[in-house]
């Protein structure tokens, strides 16, 4: 039996899937398996996996389902003990598998393992993920796992894996949540809620927010967000979880003003606890669609520069 199952979604990455599996090819940790979904692609994506011909592999094809349906497919055909999720456009640096298996041969008992991360913002700029409340050498069980994701999630999914029994019983990825709307953010609410989460600061993989064809860039009025309230019954047992919850309404509502949808933006708005958020968030809740589509134009541009604006801290 495998210690890892890599867990791979594919669709119409024909241009990153190479790197992303040559990424794994050169893990320090060699006891692992490659389950590959292949979610409908209509680009070269599957004849490039094919012709790789790597014993390592096991390559399926189901009709285009989105991610969630894709991980949950895998995750019947996997062994592994651990799922250990990668995204066909991100990168894992040489030693990730190996500082999961650190992790979890020091807490055994966690229900999500976690590394930390980096960001490619532009083809030469690559940033740290930033967490809060998380010491540079963090090595060890996150104290609260919602106050430490304000700014950047600990549970990164191409970053992240769990235990097979913990994700059968905490169900699935939830498949009515689509094109990158909070599918991953829901699973990793669901572990923190009921099992400990472990977490290295030593970044071992790279996001990459430049490719191809990413679900995130979606059209906001054609994907089904997560349903932030359902959690609201378990606010009293974690003290930061309201605080997350509102972060991502804020982070919501902004989506959904700018794409015109003043229902839904008046909807997340109304059940922020305003004390949750900055003054910048404050100030950019209350801005005029223009006004916000300026700023994030300004964003993009000086993110170029290597000059990253937020409004998390």
């Amino acid at each position: 039996m495998p210690k890892f199952s890599v867990i791979i979604p594919l669709y119409n990455k024909e241009k990153h899937i190479v790197a992303t599996l040559q990424s794994i090819f050169a893990q320090t940790v060699t006891n692992y398996e490659i389950i590959i979904i292949n979610d409908g692609s209509t680009d070269g994506s599957l004849q490039v996996v094919q012709n790789l011909q790597d014993a390592r592999i096991k390559l399926f094809s189901i009709k285009n389902q989105g991610v969630s349906t894709a991980r949950n497919y895998a995750m019947q055909h996997a062994k592994g003990e651990y799922y250990a999720f990668l995204d066909a456009d991100d990168i894992w640096l040489e030693n990730h598998l190996e500082e999961l298996n650190k992790l979890i041969t020091h807490f055994p008992d966690c229900g999500m393992y976690c590394t930390a991360y980096q960001k490619q913002i532009s083809e030469k700029i690559v940033i740290n993920a930033q967490f809060n409340n998380i010491t540079p050498n963090h090595f060890g069980i996150v104290n609260d796992f919602f106050l430490s994701s304000i700014n950047s999630c600990i549970a990164w999914t191409s970053a992240t894996c769990v235990n097979r029994i913990v994700f059968n019983t905490v169900k699935q990825f939830d498949n009515k949540i689509t094109l990158g709307a909070g599918e991953d953010t829901d699973l990793w609410i669901r572990i923190a809620l009921y099992y400990p989460v472990a977490f290295t600061n030593n970044s071992t993989a790279i996001h990459n927010q430049i490719a191809d064809n990413r679900i995130s860039n979606s059209n906001t009025l054609k994907r089904n967000f997560i349903n932030l309230d359902k959690y609201n019954p378990y606010i009293k047992k974690h003290a930061n979880l309201k605080l997350f919850l509102d972060v991502n309404r804020y982070s919501l509502a902004l989506q959904f003003l700018i794409a015109c949808d003043k229902e839904k933006y008046v909807f997340y708005k109304s059940n922020i606890d305003f004390k949750n958020l900055t003054k910048k968030q404050l100030f950019l809740l209350h801005q005029n669609k223009t006004t916000l589509k300026i700023f994030y134009k300004i964003k993009k541009v000086m993110s170029k520069f290597g000059f990253i604006l937020n409004s998390y801290s």
